[in-house]
């Protein structure tokens, strides 16, 4: 550095030292602002008016706001009056203490103004309501944008699951799937989730999407088991592309850890804080029950991604062939899609009311025929029934479908479906339990659970509400009253079930008198949570037996029944069919006995075997009850098939019409025995009748009160067509019904012989006679 002249070195020595630099005062976090305002006082530093360094006053004319959240209100004098008015500040009086009088050379003060008190009105203004937005459904908001993968639907396979570690194989990762039940018996091959087999925080429960999947949120739930109380309080999620390295979901900087469950039965939901592309999912607990074990059961939720890599299109299912409304339809909606169906096809539909649920909504029912409202006579009555558990929804959705369906193809002139409208009377009844529906709807697909919107609203099981005939029906059997002093069928309800103070549903009283009024001779109860068709009977002979065969008298017919709807369902006759929990129906061809399975008093079928004419089972439609609204078209082409297939067995066996001989009108209430077989039927009101029959030769007796009984022989073919078998019955003389039994039973040999008597009497009186 070059050396400086003397003379600026001098300078810079003599002259005098600066005043030292204020120091800026640290950063720090800004507070936030205080909700009062303090005023600076004259006089102070700080205050208007005292020079530098003061904070400078508004400039006149501008209105100060007073902080947000100051509870201070305007003053009378600075409103001026009416409001909208500009007034003057007035200056602030003199503080207390100061002195009257200035010294010389002081400006003297302002006068005081007068103060003058002015009464503010304040105008009232009406606010016009702002229409208010169309509200989205509870579901629409709840439901995930990305679908479950399908563990509990088991769209995900058993080999696409895997655990660090399990108890043993009936705990293995292929039982942990969101919903799935365990076995009646602890420790055996199907228990109700997954549990590893040891505690700490290194166990994981893997997914395989098997390709790249935008991962949106998972769900989970404890372990099903009524022995141990077992779940998960929290985890962590890992993914991986490769399997060797895992990259934990993070929420900002810090791995994300999930709160879990509170119960083993409650679905949780945790949304992932952004999702996230991979391949492979883990679920890692962190924290569990203390009293219990690390246990889960589980659903992920994604959206399935192409495969960049891949130059062959992803395999996917098979869109259905027709285009319905595939979507969950709560009870608004649902009224909407038959009312829709209804303009479509006038002529051949019709919507009829049965009843009211215990909140007020209508059971309806959608009549499909060429003559709707019209029993025409040789024409059989058919009907569908689901929704019998609220949160068992895809019969419902199924039905709606079938509406639409039946509807579209008639008018396209579908050979098969104008056949089927034209010679059937079809009465559909989608939703049988309404409030269970929408308490289950509310929730969601995946967030019901197993039970929520089972019953009815007041608590009530409907499959187990209907009056029990059964017992009646065995005790008569046991005592051998049945037929001849007891009737096998028509058996009459108990006087004590139909007492106000009854516990019988509103829904239940309703569906009873929807059966007492049309002649069903054939109908199927759609269910949900299983992939099995049961028959009737429904309720063990041996009352303390949980599981027993009984069969009805009509057995094989039932049998070949069921067996029509599960040979014809994609989904139960698929040979990589898994189980749905822990029964293997695949043994029997996915039908067996309502007994046989789990015993069920009061049920509708069994209710309806005794009381009418009408056969029924009860078909288990798929092991999620409540599949989400992207399975449903999947749903819809696994049961289309089962669905028409079914209804057309309503013309299997004979039909026929039982008339008076003497004027061909039509005979109400003749009773139709067929020998061999312990149950009648009866005629209608027309007198026409249709007895459901395997194929095969029959001896058939048509009996009525008032008419002589007569006997044909009638045979049923192979092919699905009614065989006709009518009768003309003779009216019974006055002088023969003298001294007849009630019933139309053969009189004792000693009557016959004093009427022969008394006849051959009366002839030899007549030939005297002139």
């Amino acid at each position: 550095m070059p050396g400086l002249p003397l003379a600026l070195l001098l300078l810079l020595l003599l002259a005098p030292p600066a005043p030292p630099a204020r120091a800026a005062p640290p950063r720090s976090t800004p507070r936030p602002r205080e909700m009062t305002a303090t005023p600076a006082e004259p006089g102070r530093p700080g205050a208007p008016g005292m020079g530098t360094g003061t904070a400078a006053a508004p400039p006149e004319g501008t209105a100060t706001v007073p902080p947000k959240g100051t509870a201070s209100a305007p003053s009378k004098a600075a409103t001026g009056g009416w409001p909208g008015s500009a007034a003057p500040a007035s200056p602030a009086p003199p503080e207390r203490g100061s002195p009257k009088q200035m010294g010389p050379g002081a400006t003297a003060p302002a006068p005081r103004k007068k103060l003058v008190r002015v009464k503010v009105v304040k105008k009232k203004v009406v606010k016009k309501k702002k229409p208010k937005a169309p509200a989205k459904d509870a579901a629409a908001l709840q439901e995930p944008q990305c679908p479950p993968l399908g563990l509990e639907s088991l769209r995900v396979l058993d080999s696409q699951l895997r655990a660090s570690s399990d108890k043993r194989y009936g705990l293995g990762a292929h039982r942990g799937r969101l919903n799935i039940q365990s076995g009646l018996y602890d420790g055996d091959f199907y228990d109700g989730g997954w549990c590893a087999g040891q505690e700490d925080t290194k166990q994981w429960l893997e997914v395989d999407a098997r390709r790249l999947t935008n991962f949106t949120g998972i769900i989970t739930q404890g372990l099903n088991s009524i022995w141990t109380y077992d779940w998960v309080t929290s985890y962590k999620v890992q993914v991986s592309n490769d399997t060797y390295t895992w990259h934990p979901c993070r929420n900002g900087t810090e791995e994300a850890v999930f709160p879990g469950n509170k119960d083993p039965e409650t679905p949780v939901l945790n949304l992932l804080p952004s999702p996230v592309v991979a391949r492979y999912l883990r679920i890692n607990p962190q924290t569990w029950f203390p009293n219990g074990t690390i246990c889960l059961r589980a659903e992920v939720l994604g959206c399935p991604l192409p495969d960049p890599n891949n130059i062959y299109a992803w395999q996917s299912q098979p869109l259905p062939s027709s285009k319905l409304d595939f979507r969950h339809h709560n009870y608004k909606e649902m009224r909407k899609l038959m009312k829709r169906v209804n303009d479509e096809c006038p002529d051949i539909t019709r919507i009829y009311s049965i009843g009211k649920s215990y909140l007020g909504l209508k059971m309806y029912v959608m009549e499909i025929s060429d003559n709707p409202g019209q029993h025409e006579v040789g024409e059989p009555e058919f009907r569908y029934v689901a929704g019998m558990h609220g949160n068992e929804v895809l019969g419902r959705e199924l039905l709606l479908n079938l509406m639409e369906y039946l509807c579209r193809e008639f008018r396209l002139g579908n050979p098969r479906v104008v056949q089927l409208v034209t010679e059937t009377r079809i009465h559909l009844l989608p939703s049988m339990n309404p409030d269970g529906y929408e308490t289950a709807y509310k929730l969601g697909s995946e967030l019901s659970g197993w039970a929520m919107g089972r019953w009815t609203y007041e608590g009530i099981d409907l499959n187990h509400n209907f009056a029990d005939l059964n017992t009646v029906l065995w005790d008569a059997e046991d005592n051998d009253l049945v037929p001849h002093e007891f009737p096998n069928h028509y058996i009459p309800i108990p006087e004590y079930y139909t007492f106000a103070n009854a516990t019988v549903a509103p829904e239940t009283r309703a569906v009873i008198d929807w059966m007492q009024r049309y002649p069903f001779v054939l109908s199927a109860n759609l269910h949900g949570g299983e992939l099995v068709v049961t028959y009737p009977f429904d309720m063990t002979r041996t009352y303390w037996k949980a599981q027993e065969l009984t069969p009805t008298a009509d057995d094989g017919v039932f049998r070949w029944l069921a067996t029509v709807y599960a040979t014809s369902n994609l989904a139960m006759a698929s040979e990589e069919r898994r189980l749905c929990h822990y029964d293997d129906f695949t043994r029997f061809g996915n039908i067996i006995n309502g007994a046989n399975w789990h015993t069920v008093p009061g049920s509708m079928n069994d209710f309806s075997y005794l009381h009418t004419n009408c056969f029924e089972i009860t078909v288990e439609l798929s092991c999620d009850k409540f599949p989400h609204a992207s399975e449903l078209p999947a749903e819809w082409e696994n049961n289309r098939e089962s669905l028409l297939l079914y209804m057309e067995q309503v013309h299997r066996g004979i039909k026929g019409v039982v008339r008076d001989r003497d004027t061909e009108q039509g005979i109400a209430n003749a009773v139709i025995s067929v020998d061999g077989i312990n149950h009648d039927v009866r005629t209608a009101f027309d007198g026409d009748y249709w007895r459901l029959l395997n194929p095969g030769e029959y001896e058939v007796t048509a009996r009525a009160e008032g008419y002589e009984a007569a006997t044909q022989p009638c045979r049923v073919s192979y092919e699905n067509v009614p065989t006709p078998c009518s009768f003309r019955l003779a009216r019974l003389r006055p002088r023969r019904l003298q001294g007849r039994p009630a019933g139309g039973a053969r009189p004792p040999p000693d009557l016959l012989l004093r009427l022969r008597r008394q006849r051959l009497r009366r002839l030899r009186a007549h030939r005297r006679a002139p």
